[in-house]
């Protein structure tokens, strides 16, 4: 069994994503005078059939929660503050171990449902333009996330 996984960006794709997850851990630090949606959906009500109960939950929470995403965030970047910036399309590796294993995945997972938010995407499965580039992202950082689910369940 490895005791870490190596993930192979360009280093392109590597400042782009630094430079989301910067803005994910700039909105999840944040405490907004008007309600984020996609704040609310990366905290999303326990109890739907019990608005009060949710509020109370939530309020008890959610500091916690967007403490730990911020947390983890840092954890993702600072794997890939260790990629020199020269020639952007050259490909890089980012060393992965066990214990950041989760982070990166609870992170990008976190960082596509701003985005999923930011779109207007409910559901995976809903029809939309596969040319639009704004999904890009969005896709890319499923196909990342997808590919350190597998790691993680061939027992990493």
């Amino acid at each position: 069994m490895s005791e870490h996984v190596v993930l192979t960006l360009t280093r392109i794709e590597a400042t782009h994503l630094a430079e989301l997850l910067g803005q994910f851990a700039e909105l999840v630090g944040s405490s907004p005078a008007i309600p984020d949606p996609a704040l609310e959906r990366l905290t999303p009500d326990v109890y739907p059939e019990d608005a009060e109960a949710s509020r109370e939950f939530r309020s008890l929470t959610r500091s916690d929660l967007l403490r730990r995403r911020a947390e983890d965030a840092r954890v993702v970047l600072d794997g890939l503050a260790a990629i020199e910036h020269e020639d952007e399309l050259a490909p890089v590796e980012v060393s992965v171990d066990a214990a950041q294993l989760r982070a990166w995945m609870r992170t990008l997972a976190a960082v596509r449902l701003v985005i999923a938010d930011r779109l207007g995407i409910v559901d995976d499965d809903e029809d939309r333009d596969p040319d639009d580039p704004r999904y890009g992202v969005y896709d890319w950082l499923g196909y990342r996330l997808e590919l350190l689910v597998q790691t993680a369940e061939q027992g990493f």
